[in-house]
């Protein structure tokens, strides 16, 4: 017997397989760490976040926004202003997205580490 069952939240179509899904994107985490200190401009995450176009960040702003986890607020001004900002829900996830830093941190080093191993490994079985 496994010991998983039906109701096991990483096997079924649940709300934690969409939940570990969004996460796993590989921006979404970043977008919504860069917006935890409050409301910014879709530019000034540009900047901040670094290294993701304005194109993935629009689309990544879209999906998260589509999930209830940021709000977009667009004001009538001259030029047009467009913040972005986490929603309650969205501000529940900073904590776990916190965690997995820290453990990234800790742990990152052991992670590179057995890649390097792995890849030293299929060195060896390939020159043979």
């Amino acid at each position: 017997m496994s010991g998983y069952g039906p109701g096991d939240p990483f096997l079924a179509d649940c709300p934690a397989r969409l939940t570990v899904e969004l996460l796993a994107d590989k921006w979404t985490a970043v977008v919504l760490y860069g917006l935890s200190q409050g409301p910014v401009r879709h530019g000034e995450l540009v900047e901040l976040i670094g290294g993701i176009s304005r194109k993935m960040l629009t689309q990544t702003l879209r999906r998260l926004q589509a999930h209830g986890l940021i709000q977009r607020h667009a004001y009538a001004e001259v030029p047009p202003r467009v913040e972005y900002e986490l929603t309650p829900l969205g501000a529940t996830l900073i904590d776990p997205i916190h965690m997995l830093t820290e453990w990234a941190r800790a742990n990152g080093d052991a992670v590179l580490d057995a890649l390097d191993a792995d890849a030293d490994a299929d060195a060896v079985t390939h020159s043979d």
